[in-house]
């Protein structure tokens, strides 16, 4: 009995057999913690790299590295849906079928939503303390909506079109409210358009992770893409909350009123000084870029759903629809990207000439790939007009900073965003309805940018020249 215990007070201070064992389970329990650091670190190290970009140059401190990763868990949700949606009404069916099918989707979702849009603005106005809370909403909305749809796309129910209207309302929601945000998270030095370039890219780039994420989902089942979307959704309820508490205040602001509603107010009679700000009372230059942002959106629109019946009919040359639709896709969203970064880079500077360049550039490739109809061309008018869409809304965001009141900023950002929504859904109209001839297709989508760029091209460079109206204090050009 005392050898025994002596044999085990031996092995517990440290003895041969002790140092054995412990050696042993030492050296199997170093090698688990190496294979579990070696699993983790590009998980981590992703991760840091990740906060470390969107917390970069004071966005950290300011809030807007919150933003910037809640933008990118909404870009990963939408894409989620958007797969599984483009499946079930666009790739099931013929193509024939599937315009139909196509238009009556637009027509019982973006129909109303035209309706529904200029309500968005004017009633989150009426909403200024519950920022967060009406981010959570739009996030918790397109969750559930989700669940519903992965049912409807297994049974084939009507409720697949009103739920997807709910996603499309909660979505553009939720980008009204984003666009309102922005403003309060600007960090020390940081021009509007700056931060807003930020956050748009963070969301192509979680559209571009997220979306062979969700075709693969897609071949593992319909639903399982909407089951993707539910946990997205519902990280990004959670992570509305962790925005600063800033985002919710609303002082020193105004509804945003145009002319119309300001002479309503205050009479005929009282001079533009005398109103409440308004977006036509402080100077032309954002009604103008609004009108040309619009030309631009609607192209989107159109080329989207024009060239994804196209192409599908008649492929580019050598290539089958799905490569050739992807090549579409891939250059319409390497230009915004690039459009973003350039905007970045250029910070603020002449907006209105940097809307008229841009769009006039966005016109003459449509008229050249209208011409000289082309496997080239045709990647080409995407790359640009994703590029154009980009670099004119972030000037569009730069000309709001410098032309608008603060108090009226918040609003005046929303009601642009419904009115660029609005000619989204009215371009993507007309490339239903039109015939599949790739000639005439493009030369209506120069005709839609034509008439945005003569009618406004004249007045931005007016108020070029003319100068500020209005510069809030602070502001970075």
């Amino acid at each position: 009995m005392a050898t025994a215990r002596s044999s085990q007070g031996t092995a517990r201070a440290g003895g041969p057999e002790g140092r054995g064992r412990r050696g042993g389970s030492g050296r199997f329990g170093g090698s688990v913690r190496a294979i579990g650091r070696a699993l983790h670190l590009p998980v981590t190290g992703t991760a840091r790299g990740i906060r470390k970009a969107t917390h970069a140059h004071g966005a950290g401190e300011s809030g807007l590295g919150k933003l910037i990763e809640l933008h990118a868990v909404n870009g990963a949700g939408d894409v989620m849906i958007t797969v599984a949606l483009a499946s079930t009404v666009f790739f099931s069916v013929p193509t024939d079928e599937a315009r139909g099918r196509v238009a009556l989707y637009l027509a019982i979702t973006m129909a109303p939503f035209t309706l529904l849009a200029p309500v968005i603005g004017p009633l989150l106005d009426r909403l200024p303390h519950g920022r967060r809370a009406a981010m959570a909403g739009s996030m918790l909305a397109r969750a559930l909506l989700a669940l519903i749809i992965s049912g409807a796309v297994a049974s084939g129910g009507l409720e697949l079109y009103p739920a997807a209207l709910g996603v499309l309302v909660a979505s553009k929601a939720y980008g009204v409210v984003r666009s309102a945000v922005v403003p309060r998270l600007l960090p020390p030095r940081f021009s509007l358009v700056k931060a807003n370039s930020r956050v748009t890219l963070s969301g192509l780039l979680a559209t571009g992770v997220a979306a062979p994420v969700g075709a693969a989902l897609q071949a593992a089942g319909v639903a399982w893409p909407l089951y993707g979307a539910f946990v997205i959704f519902a990280a990004g309820t959670f992570l509305s909350f962790s925005l600063p508490p800033k985002v919710d205040s609303a002082k020193g602001e105004d509804r945003a009123l145009l002319a119309a509603d300001a002479e309503h107010l205050h009479g005929p009679r009282r001079s533009a000084a005398q109103r409440r700000p308004g977006l036509r009372t402080v100077g032309p230059a954002v009604t103008h870029a609004l009108g040309a942002n619009a030309a631009l959106r609607g192209l989107s629109g159109f080329l989207i759903f024009f060239l994804a019946f196209l192409l599908r009919e008649h492929p580019l040359a050598g290539q089958s629809a799905a490569v050739s639709l992807g090549v579409v896709g891939v250059t319409a969203g390497a230009g915004n990207a690039l459009g973003t970064a350039v905007g970045a880079w250029l910070k603020s500077r002449a907006p209105e000439v940097i809307i008229v360049t841009v769009v006039g550039f966005a016109l003459g490739t449509a008229i050249v790939a209208a011409v000289f109809f082309g496997t080239v061309l045709v990647a080409c008018l995407a790359a640009v007009a994703g590029f154009a869409q980009a670099l004119a809304k972030l000037s569009l965001d730069a000309l709001i900073q410098r032309d608008v009141p603060e108090q009226v900023r918040t609003s005046a950002f929303a009601r642009s965003e419904t009115l660029l929504q609005v000619a989204w859904v009215l371009g993507g109209a007309i490339g239903i309805v039109l015939p599949l001839n790739g000639v005439l297709g493009l030369a209506v989508g120069a005709a839609i940018v034509a008439a945005g760029w003569l009618t406004t091209a004249r007045g931005l460079f007016a108020s070029a020249r003319q100068g500020t109206p209005f510069r809030p204090r602070g502001t970075v050009r």
